[in-house]
């Protein structure tokens, strides 16, 4: 019964990537950490394939429709994706298994979790909070570049999303929308390819490395793909003015639900 739900919260990671650009791993992987109970650090790695695979599909219907910013998806997400790459091939094998923080034994795992649920938190007050200054669908008009923090913003989201196994819409949106000033519809489509090309850059890192459970990976990704084309349906039909503070609370109730739950584990 259990795995059943998962399934069914599987097609709703395709909704959020075809809908809102971003969130797909907010669902994913407390989904295989806790429905389908593939350990945390493995979890990452399945993440970055599904969320990956349903991104590519997910941007076509984007480029079709001229709503992916190809300089941003430069400046933004070429340094997101060389980071990436570089924390899950040389950072993450150089976690201990075990961490101390504040006098408490914390996991590898719980680590991942914990920090995965704060990003989420602190990354939605961004986008639920009211901005006069964001440019509306339709008008590239306000577009204007921060060069230097969108290439660190870059980075940043990289190497933290590398670690957690995010492909890190809930964050990249946030910066497209407040460092270059892109309307949200292209800020998600041009997300979309940035979290595509960096996912399966995260998870071809990891080939060879781990075994994987292929039969249920490719069910739950095909799963998503038909949640992400009811999503991409769903978008044409709502402003992107809705969306923005829509996703920040959708990302606000997930990263308390998760750090709830962790926190409630540790061994105080």
């Amino acid at each position: 019964m259990i795995e059943v739900i998962g399934y069914v919260v599987t097609v709703l990671v395709g909704v959020s990537l075809g809908l809102i650009g971003g969130g797909g791993s907010i669902f994913t992987i407390p989904v295989l950490v806790y429905l389908f109970q593939v350990p945390a650090l493995e979890a990452t790695s399945y993440s970055h394939f599904m969320v990956g695979v349903t991104a590519v599909f997910a941007s076509v219907s984007y480029f079709r429709n001229r709503l992916i910013h190809f300089p941003t998806l430069i400046f933004l997400g070429i340094p997101s994706m060389i980071s990436v790459y570089v924390s899950r091939v040389w950072l993450l094998p150089k976690f201990p298994d075990t961490f101390h923080i504040a006098g408490v034994n914390v996991s590898e795992d719980l680590f991942i979790l914990i920090l995965f649920s704060i990003m989420m938190i602190t990354a939605s007050y961004s986008m639920i909070r009211k901005c006069e200054t964001c440019a509306k669908d339709g008008d590239d008009s306000q577009i204007k570049f921060n060069y230097p923090l969108i290439v660190l913003s870059g980075f940043g989201v990289g190497l933290l999303t590398g670690i957690v196994g995010a492909g890190g819409g809930f964050l990249l949106i946030p910066a497209m929308v407040f460092f270059a000033r892109l309307p949200m519809k292209k800020a998600i489509g041009t997300s979309l390819l940035i979290i595509a090309i960096k996912s399966l850059i995260g998870f071809s890192s990891e080939i060879g490395l781990m075994t994987f459970n292929w039969p249920l990976l490719l069910s739950i990704t095909a799963l998503s793909i038909l949640g992400m084309l009811l999503g991409t349906y769903l978008n044409k039909k709502i402003q992107g003015e809705k969306l923005k503070p829509a996703f920040g609370w959708f990302i606000l109730l997930m990263g308390m639900f998760m750090l709830v739950v962790e926190l409630r584990s540790i061994q105080w």
